[in-house]
């Protein structure tokens, strides 16, 4: 925002500051704008119009009367002509202003793009106001949809645009601040060279009093007089401006310690809640999460805080500079050192605080695999830290190595293994402003375990990525050595490790503390508390706007605790401890609660999605409640269910007449699918292929759900021959074919026995069965059903169309 002010006059009041800052609203939410609304936002600028244009002009473009011009006329050019030469005029006025070395780049940029939109658009000024028009619309349509009332997010907008204008108002009140300590400052340093001039005089006067001592009498007498007289005056003055100069020092002094304490206050909300609710977010992104959104903002902010800590710094040093050159016994000697150790302190955590991790290394890592990370530095080209680019090492270190650097330990040289390509020089990249390191190439190649604690496992052992760099600032006047983490790592060897690696990140993102000790976690958490979370994954998993409802999350709590109620409010208070999550298995199987919900959410992500973003799938739910859900519904009627028994397992339940027993009506369940079976044929097709099938629970009709899904016709044969297909058969129901006219499965069997039925012109493609397909627990069992389809392309060597499509399977 200080660009809006340069030039201005320093008596503006309070009021007419936040005239201004709410004239560029627009911009201010613009860049707010979070996931798809952020990148549609992006996407207006380029090479035609820089967005440094937009945000350095931000209130003279939003001020302008675009709307009045009229594109389709071409009596309105001279307007549009009159635009343009302002808007260039804008923007060489405000690289006019950057002074300093800090504003050189600036000013260098400022005035390559006044050339740029000059050549680009004087020859077609109406581009420039189409261009500009519709970037404003664009960004105004976007920031109502964000800022919709109804929303949650809009109120968030709103909360955030009031808290940016806070901050930019207090930028706003540093900058005339620290012009008032620079005008003082040059008041003090005039009047301290015309109190020297005079000191000088009175020396002078001095010395000519000395030398009448070589005069006769009479002529000393005669002169004598009025040198004292003089002499007297000089030092009466001298004597009150050394007053006056001490007092200019010390109110110097005191506006430095009001502006030190804003530039701390500015500071800490910046760096202690801004910058740490964006790692937060940059977590639970890794969760799956919204987006953490750019740093531009921040990065711009910090880039504010730098320019004025430094200014005020310059500022201290000239006044003990003044000191030095002019000693006046008082405190200002010990105020000075005070101030100058507190600027040092706000820069030095400025810095340190800023060298952060822009794109997290990813936090399941797999030895002798590529992976990347990015570390950037937000005030790197403010402070011209580019000029000398620093270099950047990754080292991979421990749990307990972490807890040490914090603590100021020596752990210089201590790693627990060893990355390849861990070595990176920063960049200053000039179009955007950003110094940073892309680490593209990096590789575990070994690491060095600790001794594990308990029952813990290799996968629930963390470590993290040290980031660390040295470099200078001003002149060699300042050296820093920064230093930062990753999130957490889990390392593993084996692609069977993932799930359980994830579980252990998931939890750690989820529930770590800001400012914890290395990686310390809850052991236990509320239910609710692990809802939002596994939710939170869930959808960024299988990339659905569908997540758990609040039925799925009951059918969840009564997996996790052995339940059987059905009522919400009895989980609310409830806790899930890490190893009831991933360390104990379920009751009767054989894995976690994680490892059975991360098998759904992988089978979903494969071969799902589209079934579950319509709602046909119902999955959450239990044999049992299947069976009560479906017996109420007419035969045919089905449902699809996560397997209770099975990792990654989806089944078909469906209700049908009991073979066994005229009159009784049953519920069947076919034997899981799992990702092996749909890599084969897909879901849609399987229920195509099952003809007793005839009704999506409640009461859709299939092929409405899933015609759209299903695999075209093959073509026809080509030379007499025909491909083969693979279709699904379930022995009991191969038979049945659905009739239209009564919606109800007929037989073309009359028995009720779901023996085997006999066909003409098999052609051996279907070996002999039992006589029950069943299980103990009466799933269809597909090991044995689904497996004689996929030896129909062994089978099939020689023109059978007609014997093919005789056949119902």
């Amino acid at each position: 925002m200080e660009s809006q002010y340069i030039g201005q006059k320093e008596n503006k009041t309070k009021k007419q500051c936040c005239l201004r800052v709410l004239k560029m609203a627009v911009w201010i939410q613009a860049q707010q704008l979070q996931g798809d609304a952020l990148h549609q936002m992006q996407s207006l600028y380029g090479q035609h119009f820089p967005i440094e244009v937009r945000h350095y002009l931000s209130q003279w473009i939003e001020s302008q009367l675009w709307d009045a011009i009229d594109l389709e006329n071409p009596q309105e050019e001279f307007k549009a002509k009159r635009l343009l030469d302002s808007l260039i005029q804008e923007l060489q006025n405000k690289a006019e202003h950057q002074v300093g070395e800090d504003g050189f780049l600036l000013k260098i940029k400022l005035g390559h793009y006044a050339n740029q939109l000059k050549s680009t658009y004087d020859r077609c000024p109406l581009e420039l106001v189409r261009c500009i028009k519709h970037i404003l619309y664009t960004e105004q349509r976007l920031v109502r949809e964000a800022t919709n009332s109804n929303s949650p997010v809009g109120g968030m907008m709103d909360s955030m645009s009031q808290k940016y204008q806070q901050i930019n108002q207090a930028f706003e009140e540093l900058r005339l601040l620290t012009q008032d300590t620079e005008n003082d400052l040059r008041k003090l340093q005039h009047n301290q060279e015309y109190f020297i001039i005079q000191y000088q005089e009175s020396m002078r006067i001095q010395a000519q009093l000395a030398s009448l001592a070589t005069l006769p009498p009479a002529d000393r007498q005669l002169r004598e007089p009025a040198l004292l007289s003089k002499k007297n005056t000089v030092e009466a003055w001298l004597t009150r401006e050394a007053n006056t100069l001490q007092k200019y020092r010390l109110d110097l002094a005191e506006k430095h310690q009001k502006t030190l304490q804003l530039l701390r206050k500015q500071q800490t909300i910046i760096l202690d809640d801004e910058l740490i609710q964006w790692k937060r977010r940059q977590q639970l992104a890794g969760n799956g999460g919204p987006p953490e959104g750019g740093l531009d903002i921040l990065q711009s902010w910090c880039e504010k805080l730098a320019e004025m800590i430094w200014q005020n710094r310059q500022q201290i040093r000239r006044a003990e500079h003044l000191r030095q050159q002019l000693p006046i016994p008082g405190p200002i000697e010990e105020l000075l050192n005070e101030l100058n150790s507190t600027i040092t302190d706000i820069i030095s955590t400025l810095v340190t605080s800023t060298f952060i991790i822009e794109k997290q290394p990813p936090q399941v890592l797999k030895t002798q695999t590529k992976f990347a990370a990015t570390v950037r530095l937000l005030v790197g080209g403010k402070l011209n830290v580019h000029m000398n680019p620093p270099q950047v090492k990754a080292t991979i270190i421990s749990e307990q190595q972490a807890k040490a650097l914090l603590k100021n330990e020596n752990t210089r040289n201590d790693s627990s293994g060893e990355i390849l390509n861990n070595n990176c020089v920063m960049e200053y990249h000039q179009t955007t402003g950003t110094l940073s390191a892309h680490f593209r190439n990096m590789s575990l190649k070994r690491i060095k375990r600790s001794d594990r604690r308990g029952a813990e496992s290799v996968t629930e052992e963390k470590f993290t990525i040290l980031f660390e760099s040295q470099f200078s600032v001003g002149s060699n006047e300042l050296v820093f050595q920064v230093k930062t983490l990753s999130l957490p790592v889990v390392v593993i060897v084996h692609g069977s490790q993932d799930n359980n690696a994830t579980a252990t990140v998931l939890w750690d993102n989820a529930f770590a503390e800001p400012g914890r000790v290395p990686f310390l976690v809850p052991d236990k958490v509320l239910w609710p508390q692990l809802c939002e979370v596994i939710n939170m994954k869930y959808k960024a998993e299988v990339q659905s706007n569908r997540g758990l409802s609040e039925e799925n999350l009951v059918f969840l709590a009564q997996k996790a605790f052995s339940s059987s109620s059905n009522n919400p409010d009895d989980y609310r208070s409830m806790t899930m401890t890490w190893s009831q999550f991933n360390r104990e298995s379920l009751p009767g199987r054989n894995f976690t609660f994680w490892q059975w919900f991360d098998g759904v959410m992988e089978l979903t992500k494969k071969h799902l999605k589209p079934h579950w973003n319509d709602g046909a799938i119902l999955g959450f739910v239990n044999k049992q409640q299947a069976q009560d859900m479906l017996m109420s519904k007419p035969n045919g009627t089905f449902l699809l269910r996560f397997s209770d028994s099975e990792i990654g397992g989806i089944t078909i339940a469906w209700v049908a007449e009991n073979p066994n027993k005229a009159g009784e009506r049953m519920v069947w369940n076919l034997m899981p699918y799992t990702t092996k079976d749909f890599t084969i044929r897909s879901l849609a097709d399987r229920i195509s292929d099952l003809n007793h099938l005839l009704f999506l629970y409640p009461d859709r009709p299939k092929d409405e759900v899933f015609s759209k899904y299903y695999t075209p016709p093959l073509s026809k044969a080509v030379d007499g021959y025909v491909k083969p297909q693979i279709k699904q058969v379930v022995p009991e129901f191969a038979t049945a074919n659905p009739d239209p006219a009564s919606g109800n499965p007929t037989y073309m069997d009359q028995g009720a026995s779901p023996a085997p039925v006999s066909h003409p012109h098999t052609y051996g493609i279907y070996p002999a069965m039992g006589d029950s397909m069943l299980d103990a627990d009466g799933d269809f069992d597909l090991d044995d059903t689904m497996d004689v389809a996929r030896h129909v392309e062994e089978l099939l060597r020689r023109p059978v169309e007609s014997q093919w499509s005789g056949q119902q399977s």
